[in-house]
């Protein structure tokens, strides 16, 4: 590829800026969007591979760009776009204005960088990889190359996901005779070496040989041999990095080892933990400096047992976390509890994300339950551990619970680590996201109207977590009925996620959805076809055609057609997306049904009423079966079989499914609810027009009582 290419006629290579074992990296411009880009192309396989294997790669490309094209945190590169091009696969990322750490290092003549520096990376990436790993994703290539320290000191990783893709493909060099998978010797984890499968820890010792390195000016096994380098990672103590530089503060020196420590289970579990250690370092008083205690530097016997790295130790004696009391201490007895419990965590973080949300609430209460008596109630392990089981609960539904768990896990927090701390605002932020799932919506504005302030003031107005305050922010505005408000700020919040991440990023893209509800609400509904249009596009482009959110997106853009009076057009979507629903979801998927009633409700826009009673029939008796009788999609369907049958004359039958929906209705939200008074209108209507107009009089009559008592 060259400086001509133009890449899906939309991405013009400008120059090359990298090059490495992967492919190469060009500086790019978009010419659809005119912005400067960054486009990585990957190596075309030889020919060696055959054509099920090259399918099998491409497609496994286009799940890792995906994957990582959905982290959202300013410590990750965003990755805007991916595709094929000429037997070429491409991803197009952000383009970052800054130098990796390995030309920092190589500008600074190789020298170590200054401790403020160290600390401040430290701290950033360990922030970063507590996202990713909590998203399930496991970088393993992490070195100086691949992190990037921007012009205003944000540091950013690069090749989440495709790290991983190399090293599955074999794209990376092979150790000559010994079929090891290699990445880079300098920052490869013993595990790694060896063949074994590696978790996040095998990430976090890479850190520890990054840190090693631009601490001391080089990484912790400085050989000329890469077997020799390979041999001193996995069997070799590492000299401690303050007998290289002795103005390293000793707390960075104890992390730094421990990072290093052989074994995974000795290493830290958990970055969002390291990054609290360097924090609690970097802020707690200078001291005098304490000699590093030494280390072996032989291979330790097989089996023989070790000190606890300082990250596995506990709390004080009664086993209560205390605020500001430095490391914790565990007895050496009970240190694999508490990583036995890590891995349970995690385990129950992996049920989350695929779905199972009853078996990871049980997972993450149970653990927590543990962890305090273990640990202590305050302990931020166990906080962690209260806050998943909250939102697991959240996410079966209950909200209520959800809202008691959260304020809770809040309360504690507040005490431990300060109200602004970002974790305490995480929890304040899901007990406002539960008020407005209970309907308590003017609660829930004050609560994020609260937890946004704090927000930017500790972390800036476009940090990503301060944006999704904001999102949600706008979103409850709606729910408000301020639809004015809620239109502007998303339309603010949506033009600053574009810019800080991506037009294309899927926060962006929800936000953008959210703006089109909001314009449909507004009864702008060329702009919110055009809008829903828009993020339907740009999902299927980054997600995929199937994906619930793509999907999602398609439905609304049918609701628009359908506003706007183009039914024919909205009944072909809805034909296309009943067919995708039911391949990706399955018939009775609660929105392949939602989808088929779409249909419905067009079929009758277009006069086709024999057919629009059919549909909803159909989709009234699955809905029943599926959610139950009384439940709301069940009787906006009935509702649809009655308008149906009063448009094919049929006033008696109609007659008979309103007052089904109405009796239900009356039974689930009471009297005096909206839902249940429309259900008596089009009661009394039907009534009419059967000739019982005293009947009907006097429905009206009753449906009109609560107004006018109102009103007085």
């Amino acid at each position: 590829m060259g400086d001509t290419t133009l890449i899906q006629g939309r991405y013009r290579l400008l120059e090359r800026i990298g090059r490495g074992g992967m492919g190469e990296v060009w500086r790019a411009k978009d010419e659809s969007l005119g912005r400067r880009v960054a486009v990585k192309c990957l190596k075309p396989l030889g020919a060696q591979h055959d054509q099920a294997f090259t399918r099998v790669l491409r497609e496994r490309f286009r799940r890792e760009a995906r994957v990582a094209a959905a982290l959202q945190h300013r410590g990750v590169t965003v990755v805007h776009d991916f595709g094929e091009c000429d037997g070429v696969l491409f991803l197009v990322m952000e383009l970052l204005e800054g130098r990796d750490l390995s030309r920092l290092l190589k500008d600074n003549g190789h020298g170590p960088l200054p401790v403020p520096d160290v600390v401040d990376i430290a701290e950033q990436v360990a922030q970063a990889l507590a996202y990713t790993h909590e998203q399930g994703i496991v970088h393993r290539d992490l070195k100086p190359a691949n992190i990037v320290r921007l012009a205003d000191g944000t540091v950013k990783i690069c090749d989440f996901g495709i790290a991983r893709l190399g090293h599955d493909v074999g794209f990376t060099a092979r150790l000559t005779g010994t079929g090891i998978a290699m990445g880079t010797p300098h920052y490869m984890s013993p595990e790694q070496i060896g063949g074994d499968d590696v978790d996040r820890r095998s990430d976090l010792y890479s850190l520890g040989c990054v840190l090693y390195e631009v601490a001391t000016g080089a990484p912790p096994f400085d050989l000329d041999d890469t077997w020799a380098v390979l041999v001193g990672h996995r069997d070799t103590e590492p000299e401690p990095p303050r007998r290289r530089r002795a103005d390293l503060p000793g707390y960075l020196d104890r992390i730094i080892l421990d990072l290093l420590a052989k074994r995974p289970e000795q290493r830290p579990g958990d970055a969002r933990e390291l990054a609290r250690r360097i924090t609690a370092g970097r802020t707690a008083p200078a001291h005098g400096p304490a000699p590093a205690a030494p280390r072996p530097r032989t291979p330790l016997p097989a089996g023989a047992r070790t000190t606890p790295p300082s990250w596995t130790q506990g709390g004080p004696a009664a086993g209560h976390a205390t605020a500001g009391t430095g490391p914790r201490t565990t007895p050496p007895d009970r240190t694999g509890r508490v990583a036995a419990l890590a891995a349970r965590h995690h385990a129950g973080l992996s049920l989350g994300r695929l779905g199972r949300w009853e078996e990871a609430g049980d997972v993450h209460r149970a653990v927590a339950a543990e962890r305090e008596h273990l640990l202590g109630p305050d302990h931020p392990d166990t906080l962690a551990s209260r806050y998943e089981a909250a939102f697991a609960l959240g996410r079966t539904g209950h909200a209520a619970d959800a809202l008691r768990a959260y304020k809770r896990v809040a309360e504690a927090r507040i005490r431990v680590l300060g109200a602004d701390h970002a974790d305490t605002l995480a929890a304040r932020q899901e007990m406002a996201y539960a008020l407005g799932r209970l309907g308590r919506h003017t609660d829930a504005h004050q609560v994020y109207t609260a937890v946004l302030s704090a927000r930017e003031r500790t972390m800036g107005a476009e940090h990503p977590d301060t944006l999704r305050c904001r999102h949600n922010l706008a979103f409850n505005l709606g729910r408000l009925g301020r639809t004015e408000d809620a239109h502007r700020l998303a339309r603010e919040v949506a033009a600053v996620r574009a810019r800080v991440l991506g037009p294309d990023h899927p926060d962006t893209l929800v936000t953008r959805y959210e703006v089109a509800y909001e314009l449909g609400r507004l009864g702008r509904w060329p702009e919110a076809l055009a809008t829903y249009r828009g993020v339907a596009a740009a999902r299927g482009r980054a997600l995929g055609a199937d994906h619930p959110d793509t999907l999602a997106a398609r439905y609304e853009t049918g609701i628009a057609l359908g506003r706007l009076g183009r039914s024919a057009e909205a009944l072909a979507l809805y034909a296309e997306l009943i067919a995708d629903r039911t391949r990706a979801q399955g018939p009775e998927h609660p929105e392949t049904l939602r989808a088929r009633h779409g249909l419905g409700v067009n079929l009758g826009r277009l006069g086709r009423w024999a057919e629009a009673l059919a549909e909803s029939r159909e989709v009234c008796a699955v809905r029943a079966r599926v959610l139950g009788a009384d439940h709301p999609d069940t009787l906006v369907s009935r509702r649809e079989v009655a308008v149906a049958l009063c448009r094919l004359g049929r006033w008696s039958a109609a007659l008979t499914e309103y007052r089904l929906v109405t009796g239900a209705r009356h039974r689930v939200l009471g009297a005096g609810h909206p839902d249940t008074r429309t259900a008596r209108d089009d009661e009394a209507h039907c009534l009419e027009q059967l000739g019982r107009a005293t009947e009907a009089a006097e429905l009206y009559h009753r449906v009109a009582a609560p107004h006018r008592a109102a009103a007085h």
